[in-house]
């Protein structure tokens, strides 16, 4: 009998812990766990890997990382009422699961973790995107994680792997392919989670590359995206005129039109202006 066997059922596990879903704390949790397995096998081989995981809730995913062979899991989680539930599987898995309380946009997660790293989490919606930027533009490339396998609400996800000429097409397209590869690797319908949502959800996997696709500098690139996408429904040579007095012309010198809209831009556009901004 595998550990997985030894715990009870997920249902049974919450009714005892009274751990009904909290909205302020953007719960939704996945209880199959066939599921939360096969979400686990999309992270790839994790039997070299420490995980770290953000908001495990009563630990379905977290059953699924370490059945699948993690070495060990970082089970970040900001609801104290989980935590017993969480040891419970710890105890199940003697030395692999570490659990931590506390607000995954204040902890240090990497102080606790040996690489190689992987992230594999079922966000909580109201950090999910703030969480993604963070680990996207870290101060150095590449960053401690190898990949992310996360959850997002299915239009987030969607505008993390959208193309240009698109309504999805934005800040974190071009923030995920600048210097990962990015990809939908799973759709989930609300019915899969407790309590269910008002919108599907679909799994991303992104791989990190060893360097940025085209050279730029981070910070100008952010802040030209920022600033492009903040009124995409202006020209570029309207939204962009508080970067540089000459726009039109830096503009043209990265080949791009001053009467295009930001949507139109592919990457490697973006990347020529931020190198023609950064030379001021």
């Amino acid at each position: 009998m595998s550990a997985i066997d030894t715990l009870p059922p997920l249902r049974e596990v919450i009714a005892r812990h009274r751990l009904s879903a909290r909205k302020a704390l953007g719960q939704n949790f996945l209880l199959d766990l066939n599921l939360t397995a096969k979400i686990a096998r999309q992270a790839g081989d994790l039997t070299s890997c420490d995980v770290l995981e953000i908001g495990p809730g009563p630990g379905g995913l977290t059953r699924g990382l370490l059945a699948e062979g993690a070495r060990r899991v970082l089970a970040v989680e900001k609801d104290a009422r989980c935590i017993p539930a969480l040891e419970e599987i710890a105890a199940a898995y003697p030395g692999r699961l570490h659990i931590l309380q506390g607000d995954a946009l204040e902890i240090d997660a990497p102080a606790h973790l040996t690489k190689p790293i992987r992230v594999v989490a079922n966000l909580p919606y109201n950090v999910g995107t703030e969480l993604l930027v963070r680990w996207l533009t870290p101060p150095d490339w590449p960053p401690y994680w190898q990949s992310l396998t996360l959850m997002f609400q299915r239009e987030v996800a969607e505008r993390i792997v959208a193309q240009p000429g698109g309504k999805a097409y934005g800040r974190l397209a071009v923030l995920a392919q600048w210097r990962s590869d990015a990809r939908i690797v799973m759709a989930l319908p609300p019915g899969a989670f407790s309590p269910p949502p008002k919108v599907s959800s679909a799994v991303v996997h992104l791989t990190a590359l060893p360097g940025p696709r085209h050279p730029a500098d981070p910070a100008v690139l952010s802040r030209v995206v920022a600033a492009a996408f903040n009124q995409r429904r202006k020209m570029l040579r309207a939204a962009l005129k508080g970067l540089a007095p000459d726009i039109e012309d830096r503009l043209r010198a990265a080949g791009i039109t001053p009467t295009d809209r930001a949507e139109q831009i592919p990457l490697e556009a973006f990347c020529a202006l931020a190198r023609q901004l950064d030379r001021s």
